[in-house]
């Protein structure tokens, strides 16, 4: 037990000298006995320390916006453009989507490193059954492949801090399938969703508004209803939203007016 708790006590260490760096924009930043009074912690201090830290640092992967609405015949997918550590936009324009196949599109948000390979990851994966098999898997099929390889990953000594919207278009049925995966590698399908800070200004919209045979043209309206209101009421700059729709004709970009200027509460 003193073994466990001395290597929380050493990994809370880190992680609070990289979340110090990432604060400051210092990364040469090191905590040492006079700065940082962990060396003098009881274990059980040290325990909580550490989960504090994991806390703050969970905090920090949901400064990205994903929003996902599904209707009668569409699925819509919502992705804040900003690429950020901590409080330093590194890009402008970043692309938080990946397509998998003709009909399934999946956004992505958490560490920057592990959002991009493992989504390329399961990009390439689904291309690879496609050219193995002759044909491509539906929007449900990716989903449960994608919960696995993070429950996999969840199991491992390197998990992925990843959260997921995946939506698409079953080929066969024609019908729209929305699905809300977290780091944790649960999986819900739901009629809309959103990770990040989205999730505390954009769902009460949506419970308001949404209904399962609304048409595109609502559903980009009720879109625009949610990012005004994270304009409104978000204090950060997420650069605007990339917005895509998954229809049975494939996967096509929407361009949104992201320079209106909504008045504040």
């Amino acid at each position: 037990m003193a073994t466990f708790l001395s290597s929380l006590k050493k990994s809370a260490k880190r992680r609070l000298t990289q979340q110090v760096a990432d604060l400051t924009g210092a990364p040469g930043v090191k905590l040492t006995a006079r700065s940082s009074s962990l060396n003098h912690y009881s274990s059980s201090s040290s325990l909580i320390i550490y989960l504090l830290v994991i806390f703050f640092i969970y905090l920090s992967y949901r400064k990205h916006v994903l929003l996902g609405i599904a209707g009668k015949d569409f699925v819509i997918l919502a992705a804040s453009k900003a690429a950020m550590r901590g409080p330093t936009v590194l890009k402008a324009e970043d692309d938080k989507t990946r397509q998998l196949n003709k009909h399934t599109l999946m956004a992505f948000s958490g560490e920057s490193g592990d959002t991009v390979q493992f989504a390329e990851y399961i990009q390439a994966n689904a291309a690879l059954y496609s050219m193995r098999n002759d044909t491509e898997l539906n929007p449900s099929a990716v989903a449960n492949f994608v919960r696995g390889e993070l429950a996999r990953s969840l199991r491992s000594r390197s998990p992925y801090t990843v959260n997921l919207l995946l939506g698409g278009i079953d080929p066969v049925t024609e019908k729209p399938h929305l699905y809300w995966v977290d780091y944790l590698a649960s999986l819900a399908p739901l009629p809309y969703a959103a990770h990040g800070y989205a999730q505390y200004y954009c769902l009460s919209i949506l419970d308001k508004h949404h209904h399962p045979d609304c048409s595109l043209e609502e559903g980009l309206a009720l879109l625009t209803l949610c990012t005004d209101e994270l304009k409104r009421r978000l204090p950060i700059d997420y650069k605007g939203m990339l917005v895509k729709v998954v229809t049975k004709d494939g996967v096509q970009e929407i361009s949104v007016d992201n320079d209106k200027v909504v008045r504040s509460a």
